[in-house]
């Protein structure tokens, strides 16, 4: 058997089951391994003696016979997922300290299966930005290195991705308002899906845009990924936007059988200045698909080239709202006043001392677009963009189509700091390939394909019906197999 951190989620279960080895042994692994990583900076928050204390109790329902789905599995989650008694902060400064008397759902979910939590996880900070180079803890660094470079693991959910391929854990939560699960997926190797919005709770969990943010998996394989999201998944009456819906039996729709099923390929996402290298990978995920039976079909989404710009409209309006809350009176940071400083400079002081760069500027544009005699210019129409950008994939599935596949991401992993002083738009386009899916609220996941020229890992997206993440998991299955993508980064930390 390999060392037990490099197992994937399903073979780990069925040798814990088996009794081939034992969640506290697994555990101990995981940290062992994440003590020996300090250079990629994923895991900010260790729990190790709550962790150890999880695989004990996991070994004891294995031992009984009553396992549940993720008994004994070791797992990180992501810093924006609230853990009862353990720091939650969201990679900010202005929650520096915060330990929330409560459990996210999501997380409750977890350690009901028995899961085992090994820390917290770094990430962009309140999971804006596309590199995990906003964060308060210092950036998280991506396994895959070249030419001695460090590269960003993508963001926000870049320390999720770093240690997902890193085998620092068996899997990590992850959270995607505009991409943050898939694209730090396709930059480090691994598999991320983003649920139809309102499949997994949000309760629980620190709000960036409240229409947009969705939880989802990220691990070594699709069938862990159809494992874990079936765990995470739930109707929660705390969640007003929760869907009152059974959950399905991801796993066994993993039965590799997609003939007859219709793959659309959007020529909206045929960007100019797309990189051979994407354009070529696309093309063989294509020829992948039609060679295990789908029928492939050229599709039009037509207000795609209007995304991007609809989706920074909506997501920092709602930002600016939500962010509100962070005003040193309640929880968190509070600035040290002067003689003389009333309230509002302690609003003022606290949130320019809490608040990072990059959360300034979204909160500083949601306030402009929402903001009398601009309502109507910027937020109402980029809701208006928003409702066609819905129907157009509304209209293209009612025609037939089971899926849809695009690449994740524009290019793979670039270098940490090369984008420090680029225009922020050059950033915000590393998501011109996954927004489009939570603006219509639908499935996505991106899949490991291919090492580019430089031998880094590069994925594509699938898109699925909404509450059709079975039928998605399916074909993101065959598609993996079918690519056999096996590397691994070279270890180096």
């Amino acid at each position: 058997m390999s060392a037990l951190n490099e197992l994937t989620i399903s073979a780990a279960r069925d040798a814990l089951r088996a009794g081939e080895l034992s969640a506290v042994e697994l555990t101990e692994d995981c940290l062992a391994a994440i003590e020996g990583a300090g250079a990629l900076n994923a895991f900010v928050h260790l729990t190790p003696d709550i962790a150890r204390a999880q695989a004990a109790a996991a070994d004891l329902r294995i031992k009984a016979g009553a396992a549940p789905s993720l008994c004994g599995i070791p797992l990180g989650i992501k810093d924006l997922f609230c853990t009862k008694g353990v720091p939650s902060q969201a990679a900010s400064n202005i929650l520096r300290g915060f330990r929330p008397e409560y459990e996210s759902t999501v997380t409750q979910n977890l350690w009901d299966a028995g899961a085992v939590m090994l820390g917290k996880l770094n990430m962009d900070e309140f999971a804006m930005g596309s590199s995990n180079e906003t964060a308060c803890y210092g950036n998280a660094v991506n396994p895959w290195k070249v030419d001695g470079r460090q590269l960003t693991p993508g963001g926000s959910s870049g320390g999720s991705a770093a240690a997902v391929a890193a085998d620092l854990c068996l899997a990590a939560t992850g959270t995607d308002t505009g991409g943050s699960i898939r694209q730090p997926a396709a930059f480090t190797g691994i598999v991320g899906i983003k649920p139809t919005y309102g499949r997994v709770s949000r309760w629980g969990v620190v709000a960036f845009a409240s229409s947009l943010d969705q939880a989802g998996p990220m691990t070594k394989s699709v069938r862990d990924a159809a494992i874990m999201l079936a765990t995470m998944a739930s109707h929660d009456p705390k969640d007003s936007t929760s869907a009152d819906l059974a959950v399905p039996d991801f796993e066994a729709a993993l039965t590799g059988d997609i003939r007859g099923k219709k793959i659309g390929i959007p020529r909206e996402y045929r960007m100019d200045g797309m990189p051979a290298e994407i354009e070529a990978l696309w093309a063989k995920g294509t020829a992948m698909l039609k060679d295990a039976g789908a029928e492939i079909v050229d599709i039009s989404l037509p207000h795609t080239k209007y995304a991007l710009p609809a989706y920074y409209v909506v997501a920092p309006a709602e930002a600016s709202s939500n962010l509100a809350r962070y005003d040193g009176v309640r929880y968190g940071h509070r600035a040290k006043l002067g003689a003389g400083d009333g309230i509002t400079e302690m609003y003022e002081r606290t949130r320019a001392e809490g608040f990072g760069k990059e959360v300034q500027r979204r909160v500083m544009i949601g306030t402009y677009v929402l903001s009398a005699g601009f309502y109507d210019a910027y937020y109402n129409r980029a809701r208006k963009v928003r409702a066609l950008i819905k129907r157009d994939f509304d209209l293209a599935f009612a025609a037939g189509i089971d899926a849809i596949l695009t690449p994740a991401t524009p290019s793979s992993a670039f270098g940490l700091g090369e984008m420090a002083n680029a225009d922020p738009v050059e950033m915000y386009l590393n998501d011109v390939f996954t927004v489009t899916v939570n603006l219509a609220g639908l499935p996505g996941i991106a899949v490991p394909v291919a090492l580019d020229a430089k031998g880094l890992p590069m994925g594509l997206q699938l898109i699925g019906r909404p509450w059709a993440e079975g039928d998605l998991l399916n074909h993101a299955y065959v598609l993996e197999r079918a690519a056999g993508f096996v590397s691994k980064p070279g270890k180096w930390w």
